[in-house]
């Protein structure tokens, strides 16, 4: 690897973490000695980027360091080409079209040498069924979800019985044949999910829920984790 590329990508694993990574860690990615990354940090401290940290605690890269967006590597394009080609085929109508978007403003800003990865890129999507169509608008339901309100919904289970819930939206799942809205359930006073097909009403409340979005999540995210775990044998 040229030097200018593992300083660039010395860069990019700094940018990524949110804790201090260690000269071990980074060496181990870029397959490079510990000593080669300390004197590689600090070519980059000299040249004004802001690196926080020393040997032994880890490096922190500042929040508010950026690049330009032509400073892309051709696998990252084609990242970012296979993601779009997901969202286009299997989101919702709004999603799917800023994928596309996406892709058109990467073309228009990288270099003329990568576009051919845009225009033909060396990966693909496979063919899929189309999901169950959505009766409800997933586009309020992200921005319900970045703001921290509720949404009363009228729903269908399985079964066919319907019931009134008022939900505290966490996160939308997206898989081959429907698209799922997990939320804590007051009337259940749990985490439940539910698939976007079945809703068969949806009230956009204004009131929001006495959790910050960020920490209703991570707690979805423990719940669904020990569901997940294996139960233990008696002893």
């Amino acid at each position: 690897m040229r030097r200018a590329d593992r300083l660039f990508q010395i860069i990019q694993i700094l940018r990524r973490s949110s804790r201090p990574v260690t000269a071990q860690d980074i060496a181990a990615e870029l397959e490079v000695s510990p000593r080669t990354v300390y004197r590689d940090v600090a070519d980059l401290i000299g040249q004004r980027v802001p690196i926080t940290g020393e040997a032994g605690f880890g490096y922190i890269l500042d929040d508010a360091f950026d690049m330009p967006p032509l400073m892309l590597t051709p696998d990252e394009i084609e990242a970012a080409v296979l993601g779009a080609q997901w969202v286009a085929g299997r989101g919702d109508p709004v999603l799917a079209a800023a994928a596309r978007d996406l892709i058109a403003k990467i073309t228009s800003v990288v270099p003329e040498k990568l576009r051919p990865f845009l225009a033909d890129p060396s990966i693909g999507t496979p063919p899929h069924n189309k999901a169950a169509p959505d009766t409800i608008d997933l586009g309020l339901v992200r921005t319900w979800i970045r703001e921290g309100r509720k949404i009363r919904i009228d729903y269908r289970d399985e079964r066919g019985e319907v019931s009134d819930r008022i939900v505290w939206p966490v996160i939308i799942g997206f898989f081959e044949q429907a698209r799922v809205i997990a939320a804590w359930c007051e009337l259940r006073r749990d985490f439940r999910h539910f698939r976007t097909d079945r809703v068969i009403a949806a009230d956009f409340l204004d009131q929001r829920y006495d959790a910050r979005p960020g920490e209703l999540r991570q707690r979805w995210k423990h719940a669904l984790a020990e569901r997940q775990r294996p139960a233990r044998a008696p002893i």
